[in-house]
């Protein structure tokens, strides 16, 4: 089976996010009420305004675009550790995080919106394992519409972190598990305990460590960590998700990657996209595959 709908999926239903302006290899954007500049490899065009111009509370650098190792400066009064926003009912704290990271990829909201909907119009118990959840929006999308679920993730601060926005967004009393733990040693568990889930997610880095130092390397890794993915999947699937970043792929190679793991179905691939609020520039964020049974 091969990946044959290829889509650019944009992520604009956000009120608490924007991208006010991108280019010269970098990006401004506005979390709420702080704004901030970070580095992005894409943006290769020209800013609407030169970022010496851009106003921004917090501003991160980094030895090169592509190294996400630096610091964060800032240009008056430092920001909060952590504020809160929302994507529609949820809840959670953003937070200027290490390695330029804001505690959420607002990009993701695509997957978020359209694995509810794909849970509600199910109609029956949805089993979910959300890997590499980082601080748990999937989940508590997947919660909010109905699922029960697994979240995993190596870090406990975002293990913590992820229960903080749950019980944020009003949720603590929906079926979420927060696991720190391993994916690959967690999955192969699961197998061997013969749990099975009707969807799966996952949003694995490029390079990692587990809690108790285990490595994980994408281009070592990922065709195991779907294997795994397959056999974890009940008799009755409803879909598939991988997300992918600062990988030298391309969409196709990780959609006919997902295609030749699953049973049958279909798949489809892509870009993650976020539109720029004045010029309706798109700025690439990552690759996507979603795979759904025929």
């Amino acid at each position: 089976m091969t990946a044959e709908k290829f889509e650019l999926l944009i992520s604009d239903d956000w009120r608490d996010y924007e991208l006010l302006d991108s280019g010269a290899m970098r990006k401004l954007e506005r979390f709420g009420s702080v704004r901030v500049n970070r580095p992005d490899p894409q943006a290769l065009w020209q800013p609407q305004t030169p970022v010496e111009s851009w106003k921004a509370d917090a501003v991160f650098a980094s030895k090169d675009d592509e190294d996400e190792r630096g610091a964060w400066s800032f240009t008056a009064k430092q920001p909060p550790e952590e504020w809160p926003i929302a994507w529609q009912d949820l809840k959670l704290n953003a937070r200027l995080a290490a390695f330029r990271h804001m505690g959420v990829f607002p990009e993701h909201s695509v997957h978020w919106r359209w694995s509810m909907d794909q849970v509600r119009q199910a109609k029956r118990p949805i089993r979910a394992l959300n890997l590499f959840g980082y601080t748990g929006m999937m989940s508590l999308a997947l919660a909010k519409a109905g699922a029960e679920v697994v979240h995993l993730d190596a870090s406990p601060k975002s293990i913590a972190q992820g229960r903080q926005n749950q019980e944020l967004s009003g949720l603590a009393d929906k079926p979420i598990r927060w696991i720190c733990d391993d994916a690959m040693k967690f999955m192969e568990r699961e197998v061997r305990r013969e749990r099975q889930y009707e969807a799966i997610v996952l949003d694995p880095p490029k390079f990692g460590r587990g809690p108790k130092n285990e490595v994980w390397q994408f281009e070592d890794d990922f065709s195991k960590l779907l294997e795994l993915s397959r056999q974890l999947l009940s008799d009755k699937p409803l879909f598939v998700i991988a997300t992918v970043y600062a990988v030298r792929l391309s969409y196709a190679a990780v959609g006919q990657a997902l295609a030749g793991a699953m049973p049958g179905g279909k798949v489809s691939c892509g870009e993650m996209a976020i539109r720029e609020s004045g010029r309706g520039l798109v700025l690439p964020t990552g690759l996507f595959a979603r795979w759904t049974p025929s």
